[in-house]
């Protein structure tokens, strides 16, 4: 009888250690998974991104096409606690064409705490004023990830 419970146990530790590791390789692989948020056109940028789970900034890429203009990007915390918590987070002094923005945010800048990691029911805003809105047309994309 003793045998018996010593081996039922064994398995029970084998097994629950089998969906430790599984659960902890699912956990990553979601982590790592970026989903793509995308928006286009000629007028001023004013895009909100979020997720409605907690997420991260993974990168922020923009294509402008036309004539030759640039002015400041900001990269902004919309905080579902209220405007008092809201915050810019990174300003690009230039973007336009012949001015492409490709931000990837670094891994080590991703871990926790880090102001590129939104709450749930947080959003980011990303917002351009286009110097020239009837020749230069753009392509954003953001990538988020799910935050551990």
């Amino acid at each position: 009888m003793t045998q018996s419970i010593t081996d039922i146990l064994r398995i029970a530790d084998r097994v629950l250690a089998e969906q430790s590791n599984e659960i902890s390789q699912t956990q990553t692989r979601q982590r790592t998974a970026v989903t793509v948020q995308s928006s286009t056109g000629t007028e001023n940028i004013n895009a909100i991104f979020k997720l409605d789970i907690r997420f991260r900034l993974a990168f922020v890429r923009c294509h402008f096409i036309g004539t030759s203009a640039t002015a400041p990007m900001t990269i902004a915390l919309d905080a579902l606690a209220g405007v008092s918590y809201d915050a810019t987070l990174f300003t690009i002094t230039r973007a336009g064409v012949a001015r492409d923005i490709n931000l990837r945010i670094p891994a080590e800048e991703s871990t926790d705490p880090s102001p590129w990691t939104f709450q749930a029911g947080d959003a980011g805003r990303i917002q351009w004023t286009n110097p020239d809105p009837t020749n230069i047309t753009w392509g954003l994309q953001v990538g988020l990830a799910i935050a551990s």
